[in-house]
């Protein structure tokens, strides 16, 4: 009877803190799997790589391309 008490406590244990990879693989699946977000933004940083660097080099290339337009429109920066 001991022996199925200590077994028990063991397994809650494991539960309770994985501890070989798998453990851990599985509880990140379920962790994973019960978030209700589009896939690419249920890590923790996957907002800053999916969202805010895109976002950066967007408004990056717009203003590049802005400021070269208005300098060919006024002729400024020319090669002579």
């Amino acid at each position: 009877m001991a022996w199925a008490v200590s077994t028990r406590e063991a397994e809650c244990q494991r539960q309770r803190h994985p501890s070989n990879p798998r453990e851990k693989l599985i509880e990140k699946q379920r962790v994973f799997q019960s978030i209700h977000k589009h896939t690419y933004l249920k890590g923790p940083y996957d907002k800053i790589t999916s969202v805010a660097i895109p976002l950066a080099l967007a408004s990056a290339s717009l203003y590049m391309i802005g400021r070269g337009i208005y300098n060919m429109s006024h002729g400024i920066g020319k090669k002579e």
